[in-house]
């Protein structure tokens, strides 16, 4: 459903990697790797359109995402590395405005759930900005346990700052994800305890 087409990364003035290519069929579970500096954070943001490849195609339900860029997107779930969140704002609020910001309507009730079980109902009510980092982290992997609709999730380093309870959680969320015919693709330095292990794309075999 998802499938990458010879795609070459400029950044500045480097090519980061070229003629990578792969594809990501409905419950596939696939781990981008690869050293620091290699591009693995500008592949994802290559693949869900972000970004422009230097050359290449990404294509969605075979059809290209620069054609059919708004029913892509509203597929697509994507949770960068940096938490985006209003410091004024409540996790309450940071979370009901994201999901506003991408086109779902979800009660206020379901996302006091989604951030009770993603361990964050006791700052349900204090601002961001006096969250610590993981507690920011969390804000933003709430939207996972709203998204079941949303059949690829793209996550950038989704385990970072998260407690040993907390990965344990977020891997079985995503696994569930998959297991109902979803597609997950992630960074992650961390070892995480899902249910099949994912595959692997080593993105420094492309690297230039």
């Amino acid at each position: 459903m998802l499938e990458v087409q010879q795609l070459a990364c400029l950044k500045g003035d480097r090519l980061l990697f070229r003629d990578l290519a792969f594809r990501l069929q409905a419950g596939g579970l696939l781990r981008v790797a690869g050293p620091n500096g290699v591009g693995k954070t500008s592949l994802l943001r290559l693949v869900t359109g972000l970004a422009m490849p230097e050359a290449g195609e990404v294509r969605w339900r075979g059809h290209s995402i620069r054609r059919e860029r708004e029913a892509f997107h509203g597929e697509l779930l994507y949770l960068g590395h940096a938490a985006a969140l209003h410091d004024l704002l409540t996790p309450l609020e940071n979370l009901r405005f994201a999901c506003a910001a991408a086109g779902d309507d979800v009660d206020a009730q379901r996302c006091v759930d989604a951030l009770v079980r993603i361990g964050l109902g006791n700052q349900l009510d204090l601002p961001a900005r006096v969250l610590s980092q993981g507690q920011r982290r969390r804000v933003g992997l709430a939207r996972l346990f709203l998204s079941a609709n949303r059949p690829l999730w793209v996550l950038d380093e989704p385990f970072t700052a998260l407690d040993v309870h907390a990965v344990a959680d977020l891997a079985a969320t995503l696994s569930d994800h998959c297991e109902a015919g979803g597609m997950v693709m992630l960074t992650t330095h961390q070892d995480a305890p899902f249910r099949h292990p994912p595959a692997v794309l080593d993105v420094g075999v492309f690297a230039c």
